[in-house]
């Protein structure tokens, strides 16, 4: 993606933002360097980067798991946020920032833009379909209901 700010164009690129319900594994290292190497490519082009990866600390898929554990979710969005920050490092990523999605700045940000939305009605809510459940409880032989 690419925006165009004073005269100057970046290219911006994520990873997903990784749920902290378990700590991460290949599949977080792959797209963590799949998204690297494109911010490298980028930056070999003479081009500006922003270069984004972070964990998604709510949600059901963390509370559940928190529960299994006998431990509050928060407690384990801080263990392993904490094993998700020190990826990229580990695997030489080249990120320029880590978010959290309960980091203050972030949840002041997404109330701004949800407030924002709400004042111009400038925002939908998508329609939900019965009978799916999150990809976390899809385990064990139980059919995705999606299909």
């Amino acid at each position: 993606m690419r925006a165009a700010s004073l005269g100057r164009v970046t290219f911006y690129v994520t990873t997903p933002i990784y749920y902290v319900n378990a700590a991460p594994h290949l599949g977080h290292a792959y797209t963590t360097i799949a998204a690297d190497v494109m911010a490298r490519h980028h930056r070999q082009r003479g081009e500006e980067v922003f270069f984004l990866t972070g964990t998604d600390e709510h949600g059901e898929p963390v509370a559940d798991a928190a529960h299994a554990l006998g431990v509050e979710p928060q407690e384990l969005a801080d263990r392993n946020a904490e094993r998700f920050k020190s990826l990229a490092p580990q695997i030489g990523a080249s990120n320029d920032f880590f978010i959290r999605t309960t980091d203050r700045d972030h949840e002041a940000r997404v109330q701004a833009v949800l407030g924002a939305c709400a004042t111009t009605d400038s925002c939908t809510r998508a329609p939900t379909r019965a009978g799916t459940a999150p990809a976390a409880r899809l385990q064990g032989g139980e059919r995705d209901r999606r299909r």
